[in-house]
C-alpha cells in the first residue's frame, strides 16, 4: 500500500511570467478582427417570420381592399349602365304604346310581343296588368319575378314615371321595370293622367353577372402574383433588419467568451446603426475597465507573491531562533519565558500566513498543479489526524469506510481535511465527526461539529478570503485563507465542497471528489 506522503509544495518564482490557463479566452495581441459566432437557431415565429408575415398581411389587405373597391365600382357601373339603357328603352316603348280602353287582350298581346322583340340591350319578357286582366308576350300571363313592392310603386300616384328593381330568384339575377300607361288630359296643369294599365319588363342579368364574376376571378388570380411580388421586399427588409441583429448577437457571444476587442461594423444613420455604435462604445469602455482590473489584479498577485517569497528567508531564521528559545524558556524568569513563548507562537502564525499566501498566489497565477496517485483514502485521513495529534476520541470521532481507493493528490487532500477539521475545532463544538465513504462514483468526505452552526447570512461567504463572520474580531487563530485554499484544492480535483447546518445543530462541510 502506498503512503500518503506527497511531493514538496509547489513554488512560484515571481521573476517568471505567470503561466497561461489553457482555458483562457484572452485574445492574442494583434489587429482586431471579427469573430464568427454560432449560427442563429431557427425560430418558427421569430423576427424574420413576423416581418415577412407583416409585409404579406399588408399586401393581402391592400390587394383585398383594392379588389373589393374595384369590384364594387365595376359592378355598379356595369349594372347601372345596363339598367339605365333598359329603363330608358322600355319607357320609350311604353310611351309609344297605343291602347284603346277598355283593353283588348289580343291587341295588347301583339303590341307587347313587338316591344319584347325591340328590347335593349337584349330582348325582354313583357307583361301588362289592367285591373284583373293579365297579358304577356310569353305563354305565362304573369311573372313571379315581379314583386308586390314593384307593383305598389307602379300604382303609386307619386311615381309617375318608371320604377325598377333588381331581383335574384333561384340564383338568377333579374332586372324588373314597371311603367304605368298614361294619357294627356285637357286639364289646367296639363299633367298626364293614369289609365290604370301598367306594363312590366323582365330581363335577365346573367351576362352582366358573368362579367362581374370574371372580374372577381381576375382579381383573385392577380392577388397571388401580387403577394409573391410583395414577398421580395419582405425578404429584403427582413434581411436588412436581421443582419445587424445577427452581428450584434455574434459580437455579444464573442465578448461573453472574453474577446473584448470585438466590434460591429456600423453603417447608416438609422436606429440599428445607432445601436451598433452604442455597442462599440460600451465594448470599448468595458475593455478599458477590464484591462485596468486585470492589471490591478496582476499587480496584487505579484505583490502577494513577492512579499511571501521575501518573508520566507527571514522567517526561516526566526523560526530557528524561536525553537532554540523555546528549549531554553524553562530556565528563564517568568516574564521572559512568557514573552519568548508569545514570540514563538506569533512567529509560527506568521509562517502559516506566509505559506497560505503563497498557496493562494499559486492558484491565482494558475501555477498550482496536481500530482495524483492511487491511494487508500481512509489511510490518508488517518495520517492527517495523527500528524496533527487529533487523536483524542472525545474531540475527534472518525467514521472511515475501508477499502475506498481514489486517485488524488495526497498532499492537497491532506490540506483539505486538515483545514476542515481545524476549522471545526476552532469555531464549532466537539466532538467533531469525520466521515469518509464512496457514493455514486464519488469520494465523499464530511466534517461535522456540535457547535452553534453557521449563521444563514454567513453561509454564502464561508469560502471567501479573509472573511470574518464577526466584524468586531480583529484577530483570529487562523490566516483567514484556510477555507478558500480548501475550495481551490477541491476544484483542482474536479470536485465540490459545500457548507450547511445540521438539523440537530452544528455545521457540516461536505467534499465530493471523483474517484
Amino acid at each position: 500500500m502506498r503512503t500518503c506522503v506527497g511531493p514538496e509544495p509547489d513554488t512560484l518564482d515571481p521573476t517568471e511570467p505567470e503561466p497561461r490557463d489553457r482555458h483562457s479566452e484572452d485574445p492574442a495581441p494583434g489587429p482586431r478582427r471579427r469573430h464568427r459566432g454560432p449560427r442563429l437557431r431557427p425560430h418558427p415565429f421569430g423576427l424574420r417570420t413576423r416581418l415577412i408575415l407583416a409585409f404579406l398581411l399588408v399586401a393581402a389587405v391592400g390587394c383585398g381592399t383594392t379588389a373589393a373597391l374595384t369590384y364594387r365600382a365595376a359592378r355598379n357601373a356595369i349594372l347601372e349602365q345596363t339598367q339605365n339603357t333598359a329603363v330608358s328603352a322600355f319607357r320609350e316603348q311604353a310611351e309609344n304604346l297605343r291602347i284603346q280602353l277598355p283593353v283588348e287582350p289580343d291587341t295588347l298581346r301583339s303590341q307587347l310581343m313587338l316591344i319584347a322583340r325591340q328590347g335593349k340591350p337584349r330582348p325582354w319578357r313583357v307583361y301588362a296588368e289592367y285591373g284583373t286582366v293579365r297579358v304577356s308576350s310569353t305563354d305565362r300571363s304573369s311573372s313571379s319575378v315581379v314583386t308586390p313592392e314593384l307593383r305598389s310603386r307602379a300604382l303609386d300616384q307619386n311615381v309617375p314615371h318608371a320604377a325598377f328593381q333588381r331581383v335574384v330568384k333561384d340564383g338568377v339575377p333579374y332586372l324588373t321595370i314597371a311603367v304605368p300607361a298614361v294619357f294627356l288630359a285637357h286639364s289646367p296643369d296639363g299633367a298626364p293622367q293614369r289609365t290604370g294599365l301598367v306594363v312590366y319588363a323582365v330581363m335577365e342579368l346573367d351576362e352582366e353577372e358573368a362579367s362581374v364574376e370574371a372580374m372577381v376571378m381576375a382579381a383573385r388570380d392577380g392577388a397571388l402574383p401580387a403577394l409573391l411580388v410583395a414577398l421580395i421586399p419582405a425578404l429584403i427588409a427582413a434581411r436588412g433588419v436581421l443582419r445587424p441583429v445577427r452581428e450584434l448577437r455574434i459580437a455579444a457571444h464573442s465578448m461573453g467568451r472574453g474577446r473584448l476587442d470585438t466590434r460591429i461594423h456600423a453603417k447608416g444613420r438609422d436606429e440599428l446603426a445607432d445601436l451598433a455604435r452604442t455597442f462599440n462604445e460600451s465594448a470599448a469602455e468595458l475593455e478599458r475597465s477590464v484591462t485596468e482590473l486585470r492589471d490591478a489584479e496582476a499587480r496584487a498577485r505579484r505583490f502577494a507573491s513577492d512579499v511571501s517569497h521575501e518573508l520566507r528567508t527571514p522567517l526561516a531564521g526566526m523560526l530557528a531562533v524561536t525553537e532554540v528559545l523555546d528549549e531554553d524558556a524553562a530556565g528563564l524568569d517568568t516574564d521572559t519565558a512568557r514573552a519568548v513563548r508569545l514570540i514563538s507562537a506569533e512567529t509560527g502564525k506568521l509562517a502559516v500566513l506566509v505559506e497560505d499566501l503563497m498557496e493562494i498566489s499559486r492558484f491565482d497565477a494558475r501555477a498550482a498543479a496536481l500530482h495524483t496517485d492511487e491511494v487508500d483514502a481512509a489511510d490518508c485521513v488517518r495520517k492527517t489526524l495523527q500528524n496533527r495529534r487529533w487523536t483524542d476520541p472525545e474531540r475527534i470521532v472518525p467514521h472511515l469506510a475501508g477499502g475506498v481507493r481514489a486517485r488524488l493528490d495526497p498532499r492537497r487532500f491532506d490540506v483539505v481535511v486538515a483545514n476542515l477539521v481545524g476549522n471545526a475545532l476552532r469555531h464549532g463544538g466537539t466532538p467533531v465527526t469525520v466521515r469518509l465513504y464512496a457514493a455514486g462514483g464519488e469520494l465523499v468526505t464530511e466534517v461535522a461539529d456540535r457547535g452553534p452552526g453557521i449563521h444563514p447570512d454567513v453561509l454564502p461567504h464561508v469560502f471567501d478570503r479573509f472573511y470574518k463572520a464577526d466584524r468586531a474580531r480583529t484577530r483570529s487563530e487562523g490566516s483567514g485563507l484556510g477555507l478558500a485554499i480548501t475550495l481551490e484544492n477541491v476544484r483542482l480535483h474536479g470536485g465540490t465542497v459545500t457548507a450547511a447546518n445540521r438539523p440537530d445543530g452544528g455545521a457540516v462541510f461536505t467534499v465530493r471528489m471523483p474517484l
